[in-house]
């Protein structure tokens, strides 16, 4: 987005650690930024943090005018989670931890002193973790704020949200002026499941960034059989145990083919347990989390890639298969689904719908050469500068 004429982005990130590419933006550390709690204690801001406590019980609300004057009064009142020394710097992991909240708290009250420090016409949050810090530039300036909803925790919880999560998010949304989703599928839930305005929410599809050197990271395969890939976290959301019940149906109806499980979550150990109980271990490989490069690998050695999602606001990791020139199933429940046409979609619970799908594209080549040959070069008409140009363009309704 940077490349766009008259466009300069401050980005700030809870820990800088000095070797990023600033060549296209100013990235700013948020532990970098000396706050003096007597510039920002007076401001409004502040008191939205209050709503940020850990395990704190939140104030149910009726209806959207009610929350938000809740939001207004800030008459929830929790115990602060921000102390330090006027002048001091606030330290942050960068990483999700026991102290997630506190983080998040002490990101919201530097991006308070940023505000009053800096000169800017629009405000960009990314999902809730950054939320808070989005409201409580917005408090101090009282300049737009966009937020980017690329998941819910309706998507991450599989519908059983968490209270603290969920009203971050709410709050978010109700107090944002444009809010940005990945999908239509992103967009429903965002009007539906948190009251919002169909209005003020407008769908910008993500892309995918340019494939590696392919040819240099291709992986010797050492085997004859036929690989099926599954790449994410192994969580609810994602879907793993219906890979699983396919793989069995497949393998009933074919010997030479591997499943592979690539990423972690919390339930993998279950996945293993259950490979074992259904007798099919040695067709299945556990690789644990993949990144970077190693992605590329995996996917220049498999066959099939398959993301059954139970639900997935976007999904990147079947057009970096599709780029990779391997076939990919989707769920119809993804967000992906809505723009993809060379990849086979079939609903996350179909098992049998599933099971088939894998099997014709590892027995019948032609299908499969189909696939891979436009799956490609619809991929590679998907450009990220595209999508900014549809982000920029929501900025210019609040720059004049």
């Amino acid at each position: 987005m940077s490349s766009i004429p008259d466009l300069d982005i401050l980005f700030v990130v809870p820990k800088a650690y000095g070797d990023e590419d600033q060549s296209r933006i100013d990235l700013l550390g948020a532990g970098d930024v000396s706050v003096d709690m007597r510039s920002v204690r007076d401001h409004q801001y502040l008191k939205d943090l209050s709503y940020i406590e850990i395990n704190s019980n939140l104030v149910p609300y009726t209806s959207p005018e009610e929350y938000e004057e809740l939001v207004n009064k800030a008459e929830h009142r929790g115990k602060r989670l921000v102390e330090t020394t006027m002048g001091g710097k606030l330290n942050f992991t960068g990483k999700y931890g026991k102290n997630l909240y506190e983080e998040i708290a002490n990101y919201a009250v530097v991006a308070g002193e940023i505000t009053l420090k800096r000169d800017f016409d629009i405000i960009h949050s990314h999902d809730w973790l950054t939320y808070p810090a989005g409201i409580a530039a917005k408090r101090a300036s009282g300049k737009p704020l966009v937020i980017h909803v690329h998941a819910t925790d309706f998507d991450r919880s599989g519908g059983k949200v968490n209270p603290t999560v969920f009203e971050i998010e709410k709050m978010g949304m109700h107090l944002a002026d444009k809010i940005i989703a990945v999908s239509n599928l992103t967009r429903r839930t965002v009007i539906e499941k948190y009251g919002i305005h169909p209005d003020k929410v407008i769908t910008v599809y993500n892309a995918v960034d340019p494939l590696p050197d392919h040819e240099k990271l291709k992986l010797k395969r050492g085997i004859n059989d036929k690989v099926v890939t599954f790449l994410g976290r192994i969580t609810i959301q994602k879907g793993p145990e219906y890979f699983v019940q396919a793989a069995y149906k497949v393998l009933q109806k074919m010997d030479n083919v591997r499943f592979v499980m690539a990423g972690s979550g919390e339930l993998l150990e279950k996945m293993i347990h259950w490979t074992s109980r259904l007798g099919i271990s040695d067709r299945f490989h556990y690789t644990g989390f993949l990144k970077g490069d190693d992605v590329t690998r995996m996917f220049s050695i498999s066959d099939v890639y398959v993301m059954p999602s139970v639900s997935e606001p976007f999904g990147i990791s079947p057009l970096e298969a599709m780029q990779s020139n391997v076939p990919s199933i989707i769920s119809r429940q993804s967000g992906v689904a809505e723009i993809l046409k060379y990849t086979l979609k079939v609903d996350f619970w179909d098992v049998d719908a599933l099971a088939d799908a894998i099997y014709g594209l590892l027995n019948y080549p032609s299908l499969s050469e189909m696939f891979k040959k436009h799956g490609v070069q619809e991929v590679n008409d998907m450009k990220w500068e595209n999508s900014g140009k549809k982000v920029h363009s929501i900025y210019q309704e609040f720059v004049q």
